[in-house]
Formats: structure tokens, sequence, C-alpha cells
């Protein structure tokens, strides 16, 4: 309607850019109605996760999944904890899946979350797989969980979670690792020759390696 009201009543040369631009907002006009309509007719693919994994297991590729932290004290370690434990729980080929933490800020409670989430991996990950959980992160499975699977078993787990959070959440609170604790891991050494959180040497663990449930 624009371009109809305001035909130029000049000289040839704005007439023929006039019909320029008219002919090209019918072509687009023209061209949005016609992708408009395919996806009217969206396909949806489902893909057969079972089928997939039995046809190419052996052809999967590695994957690293990077996760990345700066500060203890505005990234809650026990926040971190979960999203470590829900990537190492995927359902994929654990020999070919490895999660790497990243902490800028070189903190020893990070370091010591990991530890604790080590350990507590031992049990999640084999529940994780006997039971086919979906929501492979603890703290959610926990508060949105409606039927249990095995009410002896789902308790243990629970209350093994449980402990370790607040085993994080008071080492967090204190800001500082017990005595006892730091003996538990040669890697607690390293933090002896660190100043500051901003200066400090690079600090490279390997805290589990690959668990077959």
């Amino acid at each position: 309607m624009y371009r109809i009201r305001y035909f130029p009543v000049g000289g040839k040369a704005e007439r023929w850019t006039w019909i320029g631009l008219f002919l090209s907002e019918l072509w687009f006009s023209f061209y949005w109605l016609l992708t408009t309509v395919c996806r009217w007719n969206a396909v949806i693919r489902i893909p057969f996760i079972h089928r997939l994994s039995q046809r190419f297991g052996k052809e999967l590729p590695g994957i690293d999944i990077f996760v990345c932290t700066a500060d203890p004290l505005i990234e809650p370690p026990s926040l971190l904890v979960n999203t470590v434990l829900s990537m190492m729980a995927y359902d994929y080929p654990p020999e070919k899946l490895s999660v790497y933490l990243s902490d800028d800020g070189g903190s020893n409670l990070t370091f010591y979350a990991m530890l604790e989430a080590a350990n507590f991996s031992k049990t999640w990950l084999p529940f994780c797989k006997k039971f086919q959980v979906e929501s492979t992160s603890p703290e959610a499975y926990f508060r949105t969980a409606s039927e249990l699977v095995n009410v002896q078993e789902w308790l243990s787990v629970k209350k093994l979670y449980e402990d370790m959070k607040m085993r994080i959440e008071t080492t967090t609170k204190l800001n500082q690792i017990p005595e006892y604790i730091q003996k538990q891991h040669k890697g607690f050494r390293e933090w002896d020759f660190v100043s500051s959180k901003h200066d400090h040497q690079t600090i490279l663990q390997v805290i589990t390696h690959f668990i077959n449930s």
C-alpha cells in the first residue's frame, strides 16, 4: 500500500526505481510465504536411542566436557558437584566420556568438593545405570522423584548424598579444609605454594578414572 500511495510523478528514472523496489518487495513477500508454508508442515524426527547405541556403539566419538568455575563463594561447590555428577552419568560409553573442571580461582574448596563427588560417583553412577535415572543431577532427582525404584536402596543413596552435601557446605562456610582431610590426598600439597587465587601456579589433578559399572 505504501508503494502504491506514493507512486512517483517525476522523471523516468524515479519511476523505474519505484518499479524495481516494488517488484523486489513482491518477490520477498512471495518467498516469505513459501518458507512459512513449509514450516507449517514441520517434520519431527525421533531417534531410537537404543538402536543407535547398538549400531554405532563402537564408532561413537570421544567427548570432552569442560565445566568452568571461578569462585566457590559465588558458585557453591555443592552446585558444582551436581553439575559434574550429572555429566558423568550421561547415557554414553564411559570410556569415551571425559569431564574436566577448570577452576580459575584455584580454590582448594573446589578440589575438596570434587574429591567428595568422585567418592559418591562410585555409588551414584551404578545407581543411575541400574534404574535408568533420567534426571542425573542428584539434587534434582531426590527433590522431584515421585516413584521410588527401590525404597531401601533409594534411601541409602539419598543419605549418602545428603551427608556429602552437608560436609561440602560446612567446609565452604568455614572456608578452610580440616587438616585431617588434607592428609587424605596428596593433591592438597599443591596449595602450600599458592599465595592467592589471583597468583598461583597451574594445578592439575586427575581425581577419578573410568568406572566400569
